[in-house]
Order: C-alpha cells, then structure tokens, then sequence
C-alpha cells in the first residue's frame, strides 16, 4: 500500500489523499455512486435490461453494487473471468464470446449440475458448437443444458457470422444439441464506428436493425428450457442507439429480454468515453469520471520540461494521453490549476509534461491526471484507493479495491 498504510489504516484513520504517495490511481466514490444511480435510471426510462460488462474493474464489491441496482447479471470476457464471476457467485453470468476450451467446459458442466447459476455463452460457427456439444456430452452429470446465444457480426466487425444465412445454420445446429439451449442472439456493435457523428451512428442502426431481424427469424426457435430468451449488444459508446432499435422487444413478464453490456460507464472517464458516451449527445445529466491518477514531478531538466515518477505501467495510455487537470503544491493538499501544461509522451516509469516557459511547477509538486480508458487502468493495479469525493477540497482515502485479473 502508498507510504506503508494497510488497507486497516485506510479503513479506520481515513487519511488525508495527501498522505498517499504516488504513482497512485484513486477511485471516487461520489462519482462510482452517481454513475450506478444514473446508468440505472437511464435503463429503466429507456426499457432495456443492464448485464454491465465486469471486465472494466474485476472487482466484487462494484459487481455487487451493479447488481443491488437492478442489474440483471454481469457480463464477462474471458473463461477466466467466468470463473471467477462463479467464484463470487454471481447469480447471472454472460460470457461475451465462444466458449471453446475443453477445460473451462468442464467446469461449467459442473457448475451447470451443482449450482442454480444462469450462465449464457455465444457462438458464431459450427466448430464452437460441435466443441461445446462433444465436451459437454463427456463430462459426467450435467442436467441443465448450456444456453448459447448466436453472434451476429459485420464484415470489418470483431466476432461475430458475417451473414444472416450463416447464423441460421450456426443456430439449428445449437438446437440440435441436447447439452446446449438456443437462448438468443448476441452482438457488438462497438467495433463498427468510432465517433458520434450521424454517419458513425446510422452505421450502429443498420447493424442493429439486421440484429433484431436474426432474432425476428430465430424466435419460435428458441429453447423452452431457458428462463427467457436475450436480445444482447450495448457497449459504453452507442447504448442510445441500441435501446432506440432494441427496446421494443424488452419484454421480460413475457420471457423476452434486451441486455445492454456496458461496463465503462460505472467510472467513466477524462478520455475517449467523455467524447462519445451516449448521454453526452442527449444532454441528460451525464457520468463523472470516477479515476485520477496522481503522479509527483521528480524531474525539471529544462525550462519547459517536467518528468513525473508514474508511467505506462501505471496510467493507461492507449485510448489517450492523461491530461493534466491541476498541481498540488509540496507540502500542500489544495488543488490549484496548472494552466499550459499537457502530457506529450509516456515511457514505463516517466511520463513527459509539456509547460510554459515560465511554469512554477517545481520537483516535488504532485500532478493530478484524468485517464482516459477505465478497463486499462483497473487492470493495472491489485489494489486501489477509493476516496470520498475528488471534488473537496481535502479528500480523504476511505477504502480499497482489490481487482482480480487473470
């Protein structure tokens, strides 16, 4: 821990965020709060499901929190992170991709036998699911069927069959299966556009459009045995969009449900997600950016020039640059402005400030920094420091975040 404090110390003394050294990524609690508040509100007025994507923290406690506000289960990445989620004991678990490791398999076979947990996989070809069925049929004591959601993408997409007529066959050969349950269709449609310009998001509509005509076609095909059937997409950038071509089909008194996956917003950020989030466009009251990273000037080798001690392996970097957002002065622990200053270049341990000629910033001063990109920040730290509020005017640290990265 910063400075040699236990996560006790944090916990019990509450100390002043100026006591902590750095480098050092702190997690807003007023800003963690208002984002769950406001994503769930915005859910529930645009009537569509939340399955927010946990990968963005690996942390059980925010999961929990998503859940106590209504969400329906949480989304996962990864075979390791769905362990993990089983671990924790997540009632409702989504893996957004195909499921193809005999290993893993196994157990969620065994999970499948020994617990109530929903599990969700996804596919997008006959080899998946021929996978699938030959490893689940082996493994000994499986009742309950795997539900498998067919992945619809787009030509320059990520994942995903390219073709309507593709995901057809992908989805008769799912329901040919008797260890897998056709439970929906799934997509992303993240991979497809990067801006929020009107181009951008009529790209997002006619792929969503072609999304709700696969499930159009597959409806009287999906599984009696599941407890509903899902309409997936919905990352942090276009969930407006979808819940626009989407939401009618949000049924859930009527075994229908439509799941947005977006896991960003529960910190949000200074960044790429501050440019294109949703309620950015709308102007509904929009997410704060809940991370900050803190870094101390250990170097002013020329006039213009300032080297601080926290780098790539610290701040995240590749959706942006952390921008400079204010200095607090050695041996203080107010937040004055830094104007003129900007981040120009990272190297592992070092990240490069930009300043005027005549900047006052001195070795010693700590550097206040908006991230950009919330899910290469988490994973770059085991533990981090929630503080109450980055807005007063003396923060104080209040608890710890473990993550859980394979």
């Amino acid at each position: 821990m910063p400075g040699g404090i236990t996560p006790g110390d944090v916990r019990t003394r509450r100390p002043a965020l100026s006591d902590l050294t750095t480098p050092l990524v702190t997690v807003d609690e007023s800003a963690i709060a208002h984002n769950i508040d406001t994503m769930r509100t915005w859910c529930e007025r645009a009537g569509v499901g939340l399955a927010p994507h946990g990968k963005t923290t690996m942390n059980r406690v925010l999961w929990q929190r998503q859940l106590d506000a209504g969400a329906w289960g949480i989304t996962v990445a990864t075979p390791w992170q769905l362990s993990v989620a089983l671990g924790w004991r997540i009632p409702r678990i989504m893996l957004a991709n195909a499921l193809v490791q005999p290993a893993y398999l196994r157990l969620i076979s065994a999970a499948l036998r020994d617990t109530d947990t929903r599990i969700v996989v996804w596919a997008d070809s006959l080899r998946a699911v021929e996978i699938m069925d030959a490893t689940l049929r082996e493994a000994a004591g499986t009742v309950r069927p795997l539900e498998v959601l067919v992945e619809l993408g787009q030509h320059g997409g990520r994942t995903g069959t390219r073709t309507h007529e593709e995901a057809i066959v992908i989805a008769a050969a799912i329901s040919a299966s008797p260890v897998l349950a056709l439970a929906g269709v799934a997509g992303y449609e993240g991979a497809l556009a990067h801006h929020g310009d009107e181009a951008s998001l009529a790209i997002i509509r006619g792929y969503l459009n072609r999304l709700a005509d696969l499930d159009d076609a597959l409806r009287d095909s999906y599984d009696p045995r599941i407890e509903s059937a899902i309409v997936t997409a919905g990352g942090s950038a276009y969930f407006d969009v979808v819940a626009e071509v989407l939401s009618p089909r949000h049924a859930p008194a009527k075994g229908r449900e439509v799941l947005m996956r977006s896991g960003a917003y529960i910190s949000h950020d200074d960044g790429f997600y501050r440019g294109i989030t949703p309620l950015g466009r709308s102007g509904a009251e929009n997410f704060r950016s809940a991370i900050h990273g803190w870094s101390t000037v250990v170097s002013r080798p020329e006039p213009g020039i300032a080297l601080l001690d926290g780098g790539k392996r610290d701040l995240p970097f590749d959706e942006g640059l952390p921008e400079v957002q204010g200095v607090r002065r050695f041996g203080q622990e107010t937040l004055d402005e830094l104007p003129g200053a900007s981040v120009t270049a990272m190297n592992d341990q070092h990240t490069f400030l930009a300043l005027p000629e005549d900047s006052t910033l001195r070795v010693g001063d700590v550097v206040r920094l908006g991230l950009s990109h919330p899910c290469t920040t988490f994973d770059k730290w085991r533990a981090l420091i929630v503080i109450d509020d980055v807005r007063a005017e003396r923060p104080l640290a209040t608890d710890v975040l473990y993550t859980e990265f394979g």
